[in-house]
């Protein structure tokens, strides 16, 4: 069902609260590593602005653990957001308290006001499952809730990144909200369009890419792709349980044992549904994980005592050649231990590929930070028709959840 957009409302001379994610990356010192995100969500905001609302921006940052942490304010983000905007952002020492309260009362038409961190509040990040067994639990969730609604006269969300989440700010305000408008912000009206629209409606070939540590945490994405897709690219850590699934020797390598009848039974419904699926015919091996580490290239089987760390040249050969002729790819996870040179090589061929591929046409989808990070470090943004903002997010979407948090919200 589409949704209505913040272009569908009145925003003149109301209040509007807006879902953003800005959990940005930051260093030591907490200067902000990225604003992508801050820049992403910059067409919501100012379309806001541009017809005279006024904004209250609402945002975690990290996993301060439900309590205050400076470590995790989101000062920075509102001295970034001003510097974008050219405009003075009010910022709130808390999200419901006094200071956020009386800075919403007083914001007059076109002020931005950025509350501080929803997660400094344990009641933000209460499941909804434990909320409904609880009753102190549920009316602390409500009660956060409310206070944050009371603030606005529209609720707005536009945090792709933790669309698949029931926190309080996502599912609760909404709710709570009913009788007033609420909707989709530019950004996630964006990505529903393109993971929307290239799951339902792919151009063939279509090939999918998944990489990343784990088998347990793509199941359902493999589940879901498997008779969509014509191929299916496995790399990263994942791939040696699907390797020692076929009999292979892996040596030190990761691999989840619990899952090997579930890869097997990919495979199969893989091959009955004729979709290829290509695991690495060679592997990047070290004796011990660390920069600097002796390694070299196994061909098949890898002997005991040492793990892969990546895809070796080989496998970085065929899968580009598997990728080139692609019309519609998605891409989620590395094809090794990209974060440590020069185990990044398989990844780095990847989004080469990918690039390639869609300067020829295809449409092109990245997911996850790891993948997103590989493109950025290569330049190649301009050359990928979406990078996706939410990694947790776009992979349950291509596995087929519902969001709750976005199907609460006013239809078109």
């Amino acid at each position: 069902m589409a949704k209505k957009t913040v272009a569908d409302i009145d925003v003149k001379g109301k209040k509007v609260l807006m879902r953003v994610d800005f959990n940005v990356p930051q260093d030591d010192n907490g200067n902000i590593t990225s604003d992508d995100r801050i820049v992403k969500a910059l067409p919501t905001i100012k379309n806001v602005l541009d017809r005279g609302g006024s904004l209250i921006l609402m945002s975690h940052l990290g996993r301060p653990e439900g309590a205050r942490d400076d470590a995790y304010t989101l000062q920075p983000v509102a001295k970034r957001l001003s510097e974008l905007l050219g405009k003075k952002v009010i910022f709130a020492d808390d999200s419901v308290g006094p200071d956020a309260t009386a800075k919403a009362k007083a914001l007059k038409q076109g002020d931005v006001l950025l509350l501080e961190n929803l997660r400094f509040n344990r009641e933000e990040v209460i499941k909804d499952k434990a909320a409904k067994e609880d009753k102190q639990l549920r009316e602390a969730k409500d009660n956060f809730a409310k206070k944050l609604a009371a603030m606005a006269d529209v609720y707005v969300d536009d945090a792709f990144g933790t669309a698949h989440r029931d926190n309080a700010s996502m599912y609760t305000v909404p709710q709570v909200m009913e009788g007033k408008p609420r909707v989709i912000g530019f950004l996630i009206e964006k990505e529903l369009k393109f993971l929307g629209d290239t799951i339902s409606d792919p151009a063939h070939p279509f090939v999918a890419i998944l990489g990343g540590a784990k088998v347990s945490d793509k199941i359902g994405v493999i589940e879901n792709l498997i008779g969509k897709v014509d191929r299916i690219i496995i790399g990263g850590a994942m791939a040696y349980t699907f390797l020692k699934t076929r009999g292979k020797a892996i040596g030190g390598s990761r691999v989840e044992d619990d899952f090997l009848d579930k890869a097997q039974e990919l495979l199969d419904r893989a091959a009955d549904k004729n979709c290829e699926v290509l695991l690495p015919p060679d592997h990047s091996v070290v004796r011990k994980l660390e920069a600097g580490a002796e390694h070299r290239t196994a061909v098949g089987d890898i002997d005991p005592g040492w793990q892969a760390v990546d895809i070796g040249p080989m496998a970085a050969r065929e899968f580009a050649a598997k990728i080139v002729d692609a019309k519609t790819i998605v891409w989620n996870g590395p094809m090794g231990v990209f974060e440590i040179p020069p185990f990044d090589l398989g990844t780095n061929a990847i989004a080469q590929a990918v690039a390639q591929a869609t300067e020829k046409g295809a449409k092109s989808i990245v997911g996850g930070g790891d993948s997103a990070s590989a493109i950025e470090q290569l330049g190649l943004q301009d050359k990928i028709s979406h990078i996706s903002t939410g990694g947790g997010a776009s992979l349950e979407f291509l596995e087929g959840k519902k969001f709750k948090a976005i199907e609460i919200l006013d239809n078109k």
